[in-house]
């Protein structure tokens, strides 16, 4: 594979872009839902049968723009049914550090995990990581608040922990 990307948890990898090239290998580590948070680069759909499900939710990478709201819990939706079904979600940006980050923390606090405690498992899995940018960490916050006032929750369950695993490959 050609890209770099990092296991957050047995069924969550936050990374860079792939190539449709990279596609045999994420299907091999279970993958069946693609999150693309780029704004002006749509990925090439999955030629194989059946495909690997992907979800485009351009965003800006600015404190200018920050991430539609509405953007990260339809991500974080539709991750939560990919893994309730079995499926693992590889959710990337351009450079694995902001945007892919936001949505990956966003689908962990929809898993239950606390927002402060999904940050910071994200920044000890993927050192590029930065869930705590003064743009990002906010966003995070209040998808937390939103989640658990939509989900009636009103507070999030201790999560599971996992072993580190950062993966960097090259072709």
């Amino acid at each position: 594979m050609s890209f770099n990307f990092s296991s957050i948890t047995d069924d969550l990898f936050i990374g860079t872009t792939p190539a449709v090239t990279d596609y045999d290998g994420l299907r091999e580590l279970g993958i069946k839902l693609i999150i693309n948070m780029r704004f002006g680069f749509r990925l090439e759909p999955d030629p194989h049968v059946p495909p690997i499900a992907l979800l485009w939710l351009p965003t800006f990478d600015s404190p200018f723009f920050p991430m539609p709201l509405h953007k990260l819990m339809q991500g974080a939706h539709s991750a939560f049914r990919t893994i309730e079904d079995g499926g693992k979600v590889y959710v990337h940006c351009a450079y694995g550090r902001h945007r892919g980050v936001a949505m990956g923390a966003c689908i962990l606090v929809a898993q239950g995990y606390d927002p402060q405690e999904a940050m910071q498992l994200i920044r000890d899995r993927r050192s590029i990581a930065d869930p705590f940018a003064f743009h990002i960490r906010p966003r995070i916050l209040r998808f937390a608040r939103e989640w658990a006032r939509n989900t009636g929750t009103g507070s999030f369950m201790p999560a599971q922990k996992a072993n580190r695993k950062d993966h960097t490959y090259e072709t």
